[in-house]
């Protein structure tokens, strides 16, 4: 699946609950290392989640504390290393929809 046909529906979650999409594109640079012309890129290619994971300059050395349940899956528990990295973006933008505050969201 292409990350820029998901990316869309990350925005507009957050704003559907007064967030912007100023801190989905934070959150998206913060666990991946993408800076905010990396994630366009990203987007204008139509790259899908594997590729989108495996050119991403960096994971945040913190996303290993995303913990929760995300449809019903504990991210922690994902076995498959591109799976998870998934979960985890799922994970860290239903906090942001859920209001959650962004030094909570971004493990600091």
């Amino acid at each position: 699946m292409a990350f820029a046909k998901v990316y869309p529906m990350y925005v507009q979650k957050a704003e559907r609950k007064g967030r912007t999409k100023e801190e989905v594109d934070q959150i998206i640079c913060w666990l991946t290392g993408y800076d905010e012309a990396g994630l366009r890129r990203q987007i204008e290619r139509q790259n899908d989640f594997q590729t989108f994971f495996a050119e991403a300059p960096a994971l945040h050395p913190n996303s290993s504390l995303i913990k929760g349940v995300v449809c019903g899956v504990r991210v922690e528990d994902v076995d498959d290393p591109l799976m998870q990295k998934i979960r985890y973006l799922d994970k860290l933008i239903d906090e942001l929809a859920k209001g959650k505050a962004m030094g909570k969201i971004l493990r600091v």
